[in-house]
């Protein structure tokens, strides 16, 4: 008896199936981050889009920043998005960490001024092997520049300033001048960012989307 082929998808299916093009966040210049196809808009909300920054400014410096962007609505054949965080390629980070160094990790919660909420993880990579006195001074200065220039500034000026490091300005920039007169300093890089809150109509609200065929099925 013959056996029932499962898992195929037919190419009825994909016939039904609508490319969307999805861009960046207009704190990216809404720059074009590929295409997704759906067979129903909603189903592309919610949906996480990974790029490096590279992808964005065409810059190879900018290669070993990966950008993760969530769709949260669609207008028409476009998904627009919503900044969900980033990260350093790994061997990235593995490649600053040097023997006889130190490295110095702080991973902070922060609100911006428009009402924001996100944790973001701060790595100082010292010269030489510092003491565990260095280390706490160094973390603690790490601690009140990022809480105060997140407080200081809105969701889309700190999003730049974490991720933009090779910027006059940046947060990373600010952190090394800071650490510098504690001790000897040899780099210094955001390594890690998440939306955790956004602001709702009755104060902030966790940074879930929700696809609303999820919302039917409730």
């Amino acid at each position: 008896m013959a056996r029932r082929r499962r898992g195929r998808p037919s190419g009825d299916t994909w016939r039904l199936k609508k490319w969307y093009n999805v861009v960046a966040p207009p704190v990216f210049g809404e720059a074009p981050l590929g295409t997704t196809p759906a067979d129903d808009p909603d189903k592309l909300i919610g949906r996480v889009m990974e790029v490096t920054l590279f992808d964005i400014t065409g810059d190879y410096a900018h290669v070993h920043i990966k950008l993760y962007f969530q769709i949260v609505r669609v207008e028409g054949d476009t998904a627009y998005t919503r900044f969900k965080g980033h990260e350093l390629l790994r061997d990235y980070i593995r490649s600053l960490t040097r023997r006889k160094s130190s490295k110095i990790t702080g991973i902070f919660d922060v609100w911006t001024k428009d009402g924001y909420g996100l944790r973001v993880t701060s790595m100082v990579f010292t010269r030489y092997r510092c003491k565990t006195s260095q280390k706490k001074l160094i973390r603690k200065r790490m601690k009140e520049i990022i809480e105060k220039r997140a407080a200081e500034s809105t969701l889309d000026e700190f999003i730049q300033a974490m991720v933009f490091s090779d910027q006059e300005g940046s947060l990373a920039q600010e952190i090394d001048e800071a650490a510098r007169k504690i001790y000897a300093i040899r780099k210094v890089e955001i390594a890690k960012s998440k939306l955790l809150w956004i602001p709702g109509p009755e104060g902030p609200q966790k940074a879930v989307v929700v696809s609303p065929l999820q919302l039917k099925a409730t």
